[in-house]
C-alpha cells in the first residue's frame, strides 16, 4: 500500500470511528485540520494528501473541508494553531510533525500522524487500542 492510500485509508477510519462526523454532516461539510510546521509555499506534502484523500471519496470543498494552519517554520506558533483548530471543532487533526502541540490541545479530536518509530515505545500513543477497544489502523 502506498503512502497515499495510507493516509486516506487513516483519515477514512478516523471519520467514520469519530461520531461528530455525523453532527458535522448535518450541519455542514466534515472538517480536517491539518498543522503544519512548514510554509504553505515549502508544503510538498499537500497534493498527494488531497491526492490520497481523492482516491478514498473525499474531495476538498465537494465532500469535506480541509482547514490549514501553518506555523512558517516558527515553532512557538504551533500551540496557537492547534488551539485554533480544536475551537473550529475540526472532526479529525493531521499532524505530521507537529503531534505534541496537538495532543496538548485536544483529547477528543483523533489525531492522524505519520512516525518511522514504534509510536508505543516512543510514548507517542498509550496504545494501539482505542478507547473503543478496536486497533488502530
Amino acid at each position: 500500500m502506498d503512502r497515499r492510500a495510507f493516509i486516506a485509508l487513516l483519515l477514512s477510519g478516523a471519520a467514520v470511528a469519530n461520531p461528530a462526523v455525523t453532527q458535522a454532516q448535518r450541519s455542514g461539510l466534515p472538517v480536517i485540520g491539518f498543522l503544519s510546521t512548514r510554509t504553505r509555499k515549502d508544503a510538498f506534502f499537500v497534493a498527494p494528501f488531497r491526492e490520497g484523500l481523492k482516491e478514498a471519496g473525499f474531495i476538498e470543498g465537494h465532500n469535506v473541508r480541509i482547514e490549514y494552519r501553518w506555523a512558517e517554520n516558527d515553532n512557538s506558533r504551533l500551540p496557537a494553531l492547534a488551539a485554533d483548530l480544536v475551537n473550529r471543532k475540526v472532526d479529525v487533526l493531521i499532524a505530521g510533525g507537529t503531534l505534541p502541540q496537538a495532543r496538548a490541545a485536544t483529547n477528543t479530536i483523533p489525531i492522524v500522524f505519520t512516525t518511522g518509530l514504534d509510536p508505543v515505545s516512543a510514548d507517542l500513543v498509550p496504545s494501539l487500542i482505542s478507547q473503543a477497544g478496536t486497533p488502530r489502523v
